[in-house]
């Protein structure tokens, strides 16, 4: 049993050695307009200005680290893919181009132009572009890439997501409306089929057609036709031990969206099961998103089951009205690191309070889906505090994800970090997009266009992954 001096020496010590290890491997870097840029691990930068946390420490540290401790493990082809394609798209001139390009090869009825007729093109965008942000077009792809990034790479997991593009236009036939639940049943069942247990699948509500978006749009229930193809993928994610991410739209579309996805986390996120299945995200560029996820927190304790949150920036900003969002990072950054630390903790704050003072905080399971390095530091810090005050297994379930192809230096620091060996109840996910060449570079351009400034911001991971590429130049010749 620990005296109160001896354990709070413990405490200091073990967060002490938490905040070392994290600066040795990640860095930190200024702050950018509404979306987080990675993080170059592999050259000193200046300390972040802002945290949310009285943990971190805003004390500027030498960096240890190298490229070689971070980026090591990826592939050579990997780094300088990555380094070429950063390089573009830094440059906003090069970045506009390059959009315009691959929107005419996907419009182009020429066979020059044509992606699916002209098989060199194909093969070109296939080994840089596809390569660097999806996984694979077919099952056996798939897992062989994605059993690399367990094995080699080191994630904890993989985080599916089908490049399945979301429908508008005119109201469909019956038969059409059909056709395109059909197409969504089948991708979801795909990717649960390919993910293992403790994987994720991304879930578009809106991928189910466009008579799906119009009734989410008006807040209305899914037929009978939707819901049965809801409950296939719910139920088999659930036999498998695979966690299903609902993603957050446009706000006209949320509401409708969390009415669906809060009747499934009812359904599928019971206690007895001890785990969600069944996620909600929540975009913190929204100013009222603390207040909707402690209306959801306080259902979860009511009604007795496991809330699922997944915290994202938004990607968004643009089509949004711009009443409804904050009108700097700043503002954004300060509400998502407040709603981390409520789920984190697992306790109501000033931030994220309930209308009734009287209610319990419900059980969570929480995924941080960010590319901000202050972020990820301050629920860190958090649990490395918890851990010395509670055995590992009884914190909630906490998952750190970024997008492949994106912020690799932050992904590697972190599932290389010792401090994260501590904690059996945090993983590290990547998230990979796998459909049809065609399928996914629509996928990519769309998302790319609702989020042009995070594509813009991609300095210091070009930097890392410039710094990697001369340190394994100067190793051929025997000068590392």
């Amino acid at each position: 049993m620990y005296t109160l001096r001896s354990r709070t020496q413990h405490l200091g010590r073990f967060q002490g050695f938490a905040r070392s290890q994290t600066h040795r491997t990640l860095s930190q870097a200024p702050r950018y307009v509404h979306q987080s840029s990675p993080r170059n691990v592999a050259l000193p930068t200046s300390s972040a200005s802002h945290t949310s946390s009285p943990l971190i420490s805003t004390q500027t540290e030498p960096q240890q680290a190298t490229a070689k401790v971070v980026l090591g493990r990826l592939p050579t082809s990997t780094v300088l893919r990555s380094y070429l394609i950063t390089r573009m798209s830094s440059s906003p001139a090069l970045l506009t181009l390059c959009f315009n390009v691959l929107r005419r090869m996907l419009d182009s009825k020429s066979y020059l132009m044509s992606i699916e007729r002209n098989p060199v093109l194909s093969q070109i965008l296939k080994k840089t572009f596809y390569a660097q942000f999806c996984v694979g077009e077919k099952r056996d792809e798939v897992v062989r890439n994605t059993n690399f990034a367990r094995s080699v790479l080191g994630y904890d997991g993989i985080l599916f997501e089908y490049a399945l593009e979301v429908l508008g236009g005119t109201t469909p036939t019956a038969a059409e409306t059909a056709q395109e639940i059909e197409v969504w049943r089948k991708g979801m069942l795909q990717s649960v089929e390919m993910a293992q247990d403790g994987d994720f699948v991304g879930l578009k509500w809106s991928g189910l057609g466009r008579h799906a978006l119009q009734l989410l749009q008006n807040q209305q229930d899914a037929t009978p036709e939707m819901w049965s193809a809801i409950i296939a993928a719910c139920d088999a994610a659930a036999a498998k031990g695979v966690t299903l991410l609902p993603g957050a739209e446009e706000e006209i579309t949320n509401p409708g969206l969390e009415k669906w996805t809060l009747a499934l986390q009812k359904k599928y996120n019971t206690l007895e099961r001890g785990r969600a299945v069944v996620y909600t995200t929540y975009q913190c560029y929204l100013r009222s998103i603390s207040s909707r996820l402690a209306s959801h927190l306080e259902t979860a304790s009511r009604e007795g089951y496991i809330a699922g949150v997944k915290l994202v920036r938004g990607a968004y900003l643009t089509s949004e009205p711009k009443e409804l969002t904050f009108d700097n990072k700043e503002g954004t950054d300060k509400m998502y690191d407040a709603c981390a630390e409520a789920v984190v903790r697992q306790a109501w704050t000033p931030t994220v309070s309930p209308s009734s003072p009287y209610t319990a905080f419900p059980q969570v399971n929480i995924v941080l889906a960010t590319h901000n390095l202050p972020s990820i530091q301050a629920a860190k810090s958090i649990r490395a505090t918890q851990l010395t005050q509670a055995p590992p297994h009884s914190l909630p379930r906490l998952t750190y994800a970024q997008l492949q192809g994106m912020a690799d230096e932050i992904s590697q620091s972190l599932v290389q970090d010792p401090t994260m060996k501590e904690d059996k109840m945090a993983k590290v996910v990547k998230c990979m997009t796998w459909g049809t060449t065609t399928e996914c570079l629509n996928f990519l351009l769309r998302r790319a266009s609702e989020n042009k400034e995070a594509a813009l911001r991609t300095d210091d991971t070009r930097r890392a992954m410039g710094a990697e590429l001369l340190r394994r130049c100067k190793s051929v010749v025997g000068l590392a």
